[in-house]
């Protein structure tokens, strides 16, 4: 990065289902090479809104009955978290009307406890709580949060997270998406904080997700980009050492030479293809292998293709992309009373 700057404005924005409401939380922070965050008034607090709800379950195990909800997710005897990110592919009004469409939707993400979202594409702030409400009808406690619309004017989206309340908490005030005042990316990042549930405060597993859709025709000027991103979102003030960059970086991980810089740098997917037709593998999670010791190693494509044995046309109707998904403990340094180095 030359001395070209990189402005963000942190903007939080939350949805009452069925009201519209809206909330912004604005935050500076100053260049890429001097991240500063400076708290801004607002005008509006923040109410107690709670916004939806939806089941969770183990991966690899049928959804448990409607009550039966975990903590946390058990994986191999040890208590672990699902992060997940799915490119709903133009997920607009129109396919919110196809109920085989959302049918499918509802199926996948409830299998994760964290799921970021992208190419949310509606005009209207309703579509998002409309398909949180669908997958609530079969009981859980899930949430949402949705960012700003980005990206040129006639292929806008929203990027978002769905998470389970009985499995994580957030800090509302710490979700924020770049202003990008000079262009460097074109669809916008959105930045999450959570911290696992079920345990003792002290010990539960603390993370930064960084959402990202990076544009196809730019993946040689963008990956650097994100690649300061994470280090800045490392130092935004929190103290938070685990930050992890998901979504669709538009390209093979192996060609990821502006993320080389990062070091000790992880992929939870290797060569296996996440696209619904096709064979390249795009969408990713990384992460500092260092820093991150709470992954477990686990990790995977989930192929909706197969697992609900659908015909090429109808999957491509879900997405022309898969769920990428990982596994995290939910203590932090990957064991009961050990601390990671911060």
């Amino acid at each position: 990065m030359s001395g070209r700057a990189l402005g963000y404005s942190v903007v939080f924005l939350s949805l009452l289902s069925g009201s519209g409401w809206l909330f912004f939380q604005n935050f500076d922070v100053d260049g890429v090479n001097q991240l500063k965050i400076v708290r801004r008034a607002h005008t509006k607090a923040e109410p107690d809104t709670s916004v939806a709800t939806v089941m969770q379950s183990s991966f690899d195990a049928p959804p448990k009955p409607e009550g039966e909800l975990p903590a946390a997710t058990v994986y191999q005897g040890r208590r672990a978290i699902s992060i997940a990110t799915f490119n709903m592919e133009s997920f607009n009004q129109s396919k919110s009307r196809k109920p085989a469409v959302m049918d499918l939707y509802v199926r996948m993400l409830r299998r994760f406890d964290v799921v970021a979202l992208q190419e949310i594409q509606s005009d209207t702030d309703d579509l998002l709580p409309r398909l949180v409400d669908q997958i609530n009808s079969h009981g859980g406690r899930f949430d949402y949060v949705i960012g700003p619309r980005i990206g040129p004017q006639r292929m806008q989206e929203q990027l978002g997270f769905i998470f389970n309340q009985d499995a994580v908490d957030v800090d509302r005030s710490a979700f924020y998406s770049v202003d990008d005042h000079s262009n460097l990316l074109t669809r916008e990042p959105l930045i999450g904080w959570f911290r696992t549930r079920g345990i003792k405060t002290d010990e539960a597993f603390t993370f930064s997700l960084v959402n990202v859709h990076v544009d196809p025709a730019r993946t040689r000027d963008e990956i650097p980009v994100l690649r300061d991103l994470m280090f800045k979102v490392r130092d935004d003030g929190r103290g938070e050492d685990d930050v992890i960059m998901l979504g669709d970086f538009s390209e093979d991980y192996r060609k990821h030479e502006g993320l080389s810089h990062v070091r000790d740098l992880g992929w939870a997917v290797g060569e296996i293809s996440t696209l619904t037709a096709g064979t390249a593998f795009v969408d990713n999670i990384a992460f500092q292998k260092t820093s991150t010791v709470e992954f477990t190693g686990r990790s995977g494509v989930f192929d909706f293709l197969r697992e609900y044995n659908l015909p090429i046309e109808q999957a491509l109707e879900v997405s022309d992309h898969m769920p990428v998904f990982a596994w995290f403990s939910v203590f932090e340094g990957g064991e009961p009373g050990r601390i990671a180095q911060r």
